[in-house]
């Protein structure tokens, strides 16, 4: 049986704690910021050798504060209680800071879902981030196509 990326890291650098309840939104946000770039990153090199500057752009497009209000808007429908009291906790979370090139509700939506994606990421549930993200970024395209 394939270990979840978190039991790993836990495992192999003898981590102790990381109770995903234990945590501030902004906290699961922190990590869950870091998780949901690994999976865009991802997604961006899927599409084959080009430039790492290119990859940057692409990448950046998708992870700023309005592509993330558009996954939460497209992923919300398939969320569970728990997913989104998680979620809620993390958008109304008071931030010290806001994004120069964002709304503030757009901000604080973004925060919301890598707050989300921080605590299924420490719950161990990637298989439950990478499908969230796929349904958002998914819907989004199939609405981008139908306008």
């Amino acid at each position: 049986m394939e270990q979840s990326l978190i039991t790993k890291i836990k495992e192999e650098l003898h981590l102790s704690g990381l109770d995903p309840k234990s945590y501030s939104p902004l906290a699961l946000a922190y990590i869950g910021d870091a998780i949901y770039e690994i999976v865009v990153r991802t997604i961006v090199m899927s599409a084959g050798n080009m430039s790492v500057n290119k990859y940057h752009k692409k990448s950046s497009s998708m992870v700023k504060a309005s592509a993330q209000t558009a996954v939460f808007e497209n992923i919300e429908p398939y969320l569970n209680d728990e997913e989104m009291a998680v979620y809620k906790r993390g958008r109304n979370s008071k931030s010290g800071s806001v994004a120069k090139h964002a709304s503030v509700l757009d901000y604080r939506k973004a925060t919301g879902v890598e707050a989300l994606m921080g605590y299924l990421f420490l719950k161990g549930n990637m298989d439950r981030v990478i499908e969230l993200i796929g349904i958002g970024l998914e819907l989004g395209e199939e609405k981008e196509n139908e306008s």
